[in-house]
């Protein structure tokens, strides 16, 4: 793949709705927060509150929503997030229908929501065109039936790009636990030809050095550096081993 002609969107991942974070993030130089909702401690009426501060922060934001359902999809959309990311699509046909949530008719099938992203004003038809345009839709490649479907997943109309899922992937390519090791960058550099292909962009959790070159290498779109619990680990860990040093523990 060929080198690219513009940076990567650099993201964090936040399992809780932690203000102060966000703040960090933002004068540190990052571009955009992913919300694990799926697996973190968001809540309905944190979410309402979150999604707008990190937005008038500058931050794009990426809900990787509950679940593969039209609620949680139209709900984080609904608050103002930027692009949904949505867990456990099984295959081309189950991506097809759950992306349309994403993406109100007649491009797609989602509800309309009166309040926060109409500007809590009437909307016309403009509206609704320029919604579909600027929210994203991302389906994960998570699944092995995703996987051999993601050729004709990312050329979907409903969907704007792909979310890799490196550690399901490995599990559910019956690989184990995912290693970054050959077989685990060739499942995704198979993901990132076939976003290439369908002129989509693709997000890329990466975590150590190697993985950080691989996306950068095949042009992610959106590159996660780091996750809220380790960059909290992180910085406890290194304070206390410093302290431990000048004790000579």
């Amino acid at each position: 793949m060929s080198g690219r002609n513009q940076h990567p969107s650099l993201a964090a991942w936040f399992s809780t709705p932690n203000f102060a974070e966000a703040e960090i993030v933002q004068q540190a130089g990052y571009d955009a927060v992913v919300l694990d909702i799926e697996h973190g401690s968001f809540d309905l009426a944190a979410l309402e509150r979150y999604i707008p501060f990190l937005r008038l922060l500058g931050l794009t934001v990426i809900a990787k929503v509950l679940a593969p359902e039209r609620g949680p999809i139209q709900q984080a959309l609904d608050f103002g997030a930027d692009a949904v990311a949505i867990p456990h699509v099984e295959n081309e046909k189950h991506a097809r229908y759950i992306t349309q949530m994403g993406k109100f008719p007649t491009l797609g099938d989602r509800s309309f929501a009166g309040g926060r992203t109409c500007g809590y004003g009437p909307t016309d038809q403009s509206w609704y065109e320029r919604q579909n345009r600027r929210t994203a839709v991302y389906p994960m490649i998570e699944d092995a039936g995703a996987f051999n479907d993601v050729s004709a997943i990312a050329a979907l109309d409903t969907v704007d790009g792909v979310f890799v899922g490196p550690s399901d992937l490995s599990l559910r390519r019956n690989r184990g636990a995912y290693s970054a090791d050959a077989d685990d960058f060739t499942d995704i550099e198979a993901i990132a030809k076939a976003c290439a292909s369908a002129s989509k962009p693709w997000i890329m959790p990466a975590w150590t050095h190697a993985e950080k070159q691989l996306a950068y290498r095949l042009d992610a779109g959106t590159i996660i550096l780091t996750m809220e619990h380790e960059a909290l680990r992180s910085g406890f860990t290194n304070s206390i081993d410093e302290m431990r040093s000048i004790e000579g523990v």
